[in-house]
This record gives C-alpha cells, sequence and structure tokens, in this order.
C-alpha cells in the first residue's frame, strides 16, 4: 500500500465511501446528521455522493428529525454522527424512535481500533464501550471493524430497522476503518430483506370466531396501525363487525374522525374507559395498553381480549389475551378476509347488533353502536364542558381550522398537545406526530423539519411550549438554511406549564418550573425567520397567513392554558 498523500483532488475511495454508496444501494437518498472530528471520512463521502445531506446544530435534534422523517416516509432514515459526545447525543432521539417505532439507521464513528475492546489510548471521545449504552435503547447494534465488512454491516443494520417492528439501530465504524484505502469495486447490489410478520391462521381463525360471536365487539388501534399502514383494513374490519374503535395516542388518524363507529381518541377518559371495559370482545391492534392507552392503567377489561402486537415484549404484557404476534396489516387483512368468509356461509354474527347493544352499561343502552358511540361522545362532551375549559378548547380549534387539511403536525410535550391528543382531527392517516413515547422535550420543532424534508410540497406546522423551545431554538439556523415551509407555534406560559400544575395539585406550590425567556419574535428573526406575537382571538388568522407563505415562520401566542381534570385519581 503506497505510503504517498493524495493532493485534495486526487481521491482513493476508502471506508467513508463505502458506506454512502451502500445507503444508496439500499434506496436511501436523504441523510441526517452533523459532523465530528472521527467521522470525516464518511461525510466527505457525501460530496461524492447523490445522497442529500441535512445537517442539524444538535445531534438529538438530528435524530428528531431523522425519527419524523422515517414515519413520513415508512422507510429508513440514516442518521450521521461522530464518536462519543456526539454519539451519546442522540440517545433521547433513538428512545423516541424506539417507542414510535421510527426506523431510524444511526451510523456514528468510533476511536481508532487501537482503542477499542480495552485497549485505552486516550483518544479525544473515546469511552470504555461506545455501544453499550445504546444496547437499551436501540433495537440492535452492528459495528464494521474492516472496510470490506462495511456493506453487510450497513445492509443488516438496514434489515433489522425496517424489521416488523420496525425500530432504530446503531452501527458504529472507528475513524480509520473509514479512511482506510478501500480496494473494492463501488457497492451495487446490495440487498436487505426485512423480516415480515405474518400471523398464524389458527390464531386468524379463533380470533374472529371470537369477534364474529361478540354482543359487544369493539376495537382498540394503536400506533402499530398507522405505522403499517392498516387503515384500510381496520375500516373495513370495523364496519364488517360494526365495532366501535377508539385509537390510541400513538393511532391517532388510523381511523376516520368524524366516522359513525369512531369513539376518537378521549383515552384519559373514564367514560371512554369504562367503554373499553364493557366489550365482551375487545380487539387491541398495535397496542401494548401501556399507561397512556390504558387510563393510567386503570383499564381493567370485563370481557375477552384480542391482542394483535408486532413487538413480542408488548404482547400480553399488561392483560391477558389471545396474543397474536403479528404486523398489524397482515393480520387485519387476514381477519377481514376470515371474517367476510365466515358471514357468507353464516347467517350473520351471533351478536346482531340492535339487540347486542341494548345489553352493554358501558354503551349508555343505546340500541345501536352508532348510537352507542354518540352517547359516550356526547358525555365526554359534556364532562369537559362543564370544567370552563372555553380558552383551550378555542385555541386548538383555531390551530385545526389554520392548518390545511393535508398538513402534518408535529407536537412537543406541552399543554395544547396534551389537548391535541384527545381532541385534535389529524383529518387523514400519519399526519400528527409527537414525542409521546418517550416522553422527552424538544421533539416538535425538529420533527417538523424532518417531515418538510420527507414532503417539501405541504406546510408544516410544529407545536411547542416556551420550556421546550429552548430545546431547539438552534434549529432555526436549520429551518431557514434549507427553507423548509415549517411554521413552529411557540405557547409562551413562561415556564415549564404542566410540571406546574402537577406540582401545585401534588404539593401545593410548584418548584423549578418558571423560566426566563428570551424574545422569541426578535430571535426569530434575528435568524431571518419571519415572526410575530399573536393572542387567542388572532390565532386562527395570523397561524392560517403564516402556513401560507413560504418557507419557515414562528408565532408566539402568549397563554396560560389549563389541562382538563383527570379521571384515572378516582379509580
Amino acid at each position: 500500500m503506497s505510503t504517498t498523500t493524495p493532493t485534495p483532488t486526487e481521491h482513493r475511495r476508502n471506508g467513508g465511501d463505502l458506506v454512502v454508496e451502500s445507503l444508496a444501494a439500499l434506496g436511501a437518498d436523504t441523510v441526517f446528521g452533523l459532523p465530528g472530528q472521527h467521522a470525516l471520512g464518511v461525510f466527505d463521502a457525501l460530496r461524492r455522493s447523490a445522497l442529500r445531506y441535512v445537517g442539524l446544530r444538535v445531534e438529538n435534534n438530528a435524530g428528531f428529525a431523522a425519527d419524523a422523517y422515517a414515519r413520513t416516509t415508512h422507510g429508513v432514515a440514516p442518521l450521521l454522527v461522530s464518536t462519543g459526545p456526539g454519539a451519546l447525543m442522540t440517545l433521547a432521539a433513538l428512545q423516541e424512535a424506539a417507542a414510535g417505532s421510527a426506523a431510524v439507521l444511526a451510523i456514528g464513528s468510533q476511536v481508532p481500533l487501537a482503542g477499542i475492546g480495552g485497549g485505552r489510548h486516550g483518544y479525544l471521545h473515546e469511552l470504555t464501550d461506545q455501544s453499550a449504552s445504546f444496547r437499551g435503547v436501540v433495537k440492535s447494534v452492528h459495528t464494521a471493524r474492516t472496510a470490506s465488512q462495511i456493506p453487510s454491516a450497513v445492509a443488516a443494520a438496514w434489515e433489522s430497522a425496517l424489521s416488523t417492528p420496525h425500530g432504530p439501530v446503531w452501527l458504529e465504524i472507528p475513524q480509520d476503518v473509514l479512511l482506510a484505502e478501500a480496494d473494492v469495486p463501488p457497492v451495487a447490489g446490495l440487498e436487505a430483506r426485512p423480516r415480515e410478520l405474518p400471523p398464524r391462521p389458527e390464531l386468524i381463525a379463533a380470533a374472529a370466531d371470537r369477534l364474529t360471536r361478540a354482543r359487544r365487539p369493539v376495537i382498540l388501534a394503536g400506533g402499530g396501525v398507522v405505522r403499517a399502514g392498516a387503515e384500510a383494513e381496520l375500516l373495513a374490519l370495523a364496519e364488517q363487525l360494526r365495532a366501535p374503535v377508539a385509537t390510541t395516542f400513538g393511532g391517532k388518524g388510523a381511523f376516520p374522525w368524524e366516522h359513525p363507529l369512531s369513539l376518537r381518541s378521549w383515552m384519559e377518559d373514564r367514560y371512554t374507559t369504562a367503554f373499553l371495559e364493557d366489550a365482551d370482545t375487545l380487539l387491541v391492534v398495535g397496542s401494548g395498553l401501556g399507561e397512556l392507552s390504558s387510563n393510567y392503567h386503570t383499564f381493567r377489561p370485563l370481557g375477552r381480549v384480542v391482542q394483535i402486537e408486532a413487538d413480542l415484549g408488548k404482547l400480553e404484557s399488561n392483560h391477558a389475551a389471545l396474543g397474536i404476534h403479528a404486523d398489524a396489516r397482515a393480520a387485519l387483512a387476514a381477519l377481514v378476509k376470515e371474517v367476510g368468509e365466515r358471514e357468507a356461509r353464516e347467517t350473520g354474527p351471533t351478536g346482531d347488533g340492535e339487540e347486542a347493544w341494548a345489553a352493554g352499561p358501558g354503551s349508555g343502552d343505546a340500541p345501536s353502536p352508532e348510537a352507542a358511540v354518540s352517547d359516550l361522545l356526547a358525555r365526554v362532551r359534556g364532562r369537559i364542558a362543564g370544567q370552563h375549559l372555553d380558552l383551550e378548547q378555542q385555541v386548538l380549534a383555531s390551530v385545526r381550522d389554520a392548518l390545511p387539511d393535508g398538513a402534518v403536525s408535529c407536537w412537543d410535550m406541552t399543554i395544547l398537545a396534551y389537548w391535541a391528543w384527545s381532541a385534535f382531527d389529524p383529518r387523514r392517516t400519519n399526519a400528527l406526530h409527537s414525542a409521546q413515547g418517550a416522553g422527552g422535550l424538544g421533539y416538535g420543532f425538529p420533527a417538523a423539519l424532518g417531515v418538510a424534508v420527507a414532503d417539501p410540497a405541504r406546510p408544516v406546522l410544529a407545536v411547542s411550549g416556551d420550556g421546550g423551545a429552548m430545546y431547539s431554538i438552534a434549529e432555526l439556523a436549520t429551518a431557514r438554511q434549507y427553507d423548509l415551509p415549517v411554521t413552529w407555534l411557540i405557547v409562551d406560559d413562561g415556564g415549564y406549564g404542566i410540571l406546574r400544575e402537577y406540582m401545585t395539585d401534588a404539593f401545593g406550590a410548584a418548584t423549578a418550573t418558571e423560566l426566563t425567556r428570551p424574545d422569541f419574535v426578535a430571535l426569530a428573526e434575528s435568524f431571518g425567520v419571519p415572526a410575530l406575537r399573536t393572542t387567542p382571538e388572532q390565532l386562527r388568522t395570523d397561524l392560517a397567513a403564516a402556513l401560507a407563505a413560504p418557507g419557515p415562520s414562528v408565532v408566539v401566542l402568549p397563554a396560560h392554558l389549563r389541562m382538563f381534570a383527570p379521571t384515572h385519581l378516582d379509580s
């Protein structure tokens, strides 16, 4: 091997080229990231590739952007970062990607080979075992120790990320491997074959038998339906069974909001909890019935539960069920076919709707499932109306009216987002993303940037509180640099509003919740991003105008919003 140092114009293909060639061969066209000293080999290779690079200012935000890009495209989002601090800064974003089943392929550099595996040479960014930091967060961890290993390692990581259930993966490559000359042809024909997860036929037959014989079947659809793209199959099955459908916060958009069988998303509501409990057969699809999907674990089913879940660890993890370990779309399609064949052979389900629903206390003694749904929603509206939360409902309605029907919204962990989880109609599938899986602050704005990269023809809305907004201020530069059509609504209440409520309710006073903030309008304008301050009365008009304008914008709403009263504390 020659020891001659190449001139800047004389390039010899190296490990970095193998990384970008492998990503392109597998179908990637966009990568997110932030460069660092040990990763320069792969970043230099980007300029010789057709891959589009979107660089953010903080690794955590780059991870959130990749997360939302993966959710939007139902594909893999490559994320390129450096060693040590750069790598570790992605962990919160990768935790959210894991909770939300987003296929993020995080590729990080490592110190040179001599410093790995116990060799402590004191390299900059050196960790005793960097990959160990990721093993409890991501689906799988991969390593390439030679240039020739890189294509296969990238393909294995890609395959893992996109296998059902989708999720983030970590691949690390030492600095000297990225810089080492690659004496192999350019990567071509590289394949990854993500694992499919079809349902077992005998389980589908058993589930169809229970559902068609049920007198009060109900469906709870989670985020797994949205990630699998199973909305059409869910609608078909619900209409076959005349089964009311509730969606979890992660499953918003999985079922049409205004459908006569739609229970919507009032998961933190005792009336909804009781309705689900009273089902004699409850079909849970794509949800593990965790804390936020079970009204803080107060849900106690009285009838049978059938659970379809792609994540084996979530199957029957909270309630006994007929568990079907399968992709939501494949399982629902099989159920639609099986139920249809059974109804063609028989005169109809044992529960025939009109008589069945008259017997259910959770249905409000309604004569039909559609009437039971209408009665439930009326009771939910009455409960909220009695709490005098007109400002909150006005603000949420203004956001909904201002947002075009085809637009996507991304929500941070803030009071208005908690309202949106329950009460916001996304008006199409896969159109509302939030950090409710892991619950970390700072998701909304960088996630919206990721959505805009995936679909720059539509405006995107990001919603944050002032506390969460401070996590993402640096990304105003990213929005301006790439001229992304993201409007950022910042609800400024002077601190961590939800924590203020929690602490005041629990302890009588709040501590560490009040914040000194910048002038968000002036700050945005310093980045060259148009901004304005609005009022609840003017919000609809101002937000609609911002969303209609090209490029990024910021709308600041000074307002103290309150949460609706919880119902799980009395259970």
